[in-house]
């Protein structure tokens, strides 16, 4: 099930059009009214969000979604006709999955939406443990010597990422590629989400710079 939330009919018809032929069922909202309602009855595989809605704005809704332990990972798309590098980068260290501006191609737009869906079905019934450090996979709890930390989704897919590595370097690319798209913005969104993550999992020496390359977990 994919949510679209768009005010303009037309492009909601479209994109109705365009989601349906690929067999995926569909709401839409022209707003973000009733949207938290249908999200509590039937969680969507994808919700597709603009940003400039009649009332609550796309990035007040991005905040509220990812606020909440149910659909903080809900895999989110923004867009919209903002496209300045501020709104971008606010988007998605908002924890957007992915940032398209208006204009946009169809075809493009089909590739993206396939692109996060295949990013969010991650499988869910491995745990890792390294150090002190658990992760459950499915049940999404993070845990450090037993005490349950919270994450952000970007910081989660990241952590989750390096430690499915093993041990191997994962590269700068493949990291911002994996866990924001292609339409990543600047790459030192990633240095910030790494600081965050060493902070929060009380542990500088866990995830490993490797210089020139990107990242590994020790």
């Amino acid at each position: 099930m994919i949510y679209i939330v768009e005010d303009d009919a037309n492009i909601r018809k479209m994109l109705v059009f365009a989601i349906a032929r690929e067999g995926y069922e569909i709401k839409e909202f022209p707003d973000a009214s009733t949207l938290y309602d249908s999200l509590e009855k039937e969680m969507a595989q994808l919700l597709i969000l603009d940003i400039m809605l009649p009332g609550e704005d796309g990035f007040t809704v991005l905040e509220k979604l990812r606020g909440n332990p149910s659909t903080k990972r809900l895999p989110v798309i923004i867009l919209t006709a903002k496209n300045s590098e501020i709104d971008k980068l606010r988007g998605l260290d908002g924890g957007a999955d992915d940032y398209v501006t208006k204009p946009f191609g169809i075809a493009e737009l089909m590739a993206r939406i396939r692109a996060v869906i295949r990013r969010s079905e991650v499988q869910t019934d491995n745990i890792y443990e390294t150090a002190n450090l658990k992760v459950d996979c499915g049940k999404h709890i993070v845990t450090v010597d037993e005490n349950e930390v919270i994450l952000s989704k970007k910081e989660y897919d990241l952590l989750v990422l390096l430690l499915k590595a093993k041990g191997n370097v994962c590269t700068r690319e493949e990291l911002l590629n994996a866990v924001w798209g292609e339409n990543y913005g600047e790459s030192r969104t990633l240095d910030v989400h790494i600081r965050k993550l060493r902070h929060k999992l009380d542990n500088e020496d866990l995830i490993e710079t490797v210089k020139g390359f990107g990242y590994r977990i020790r």
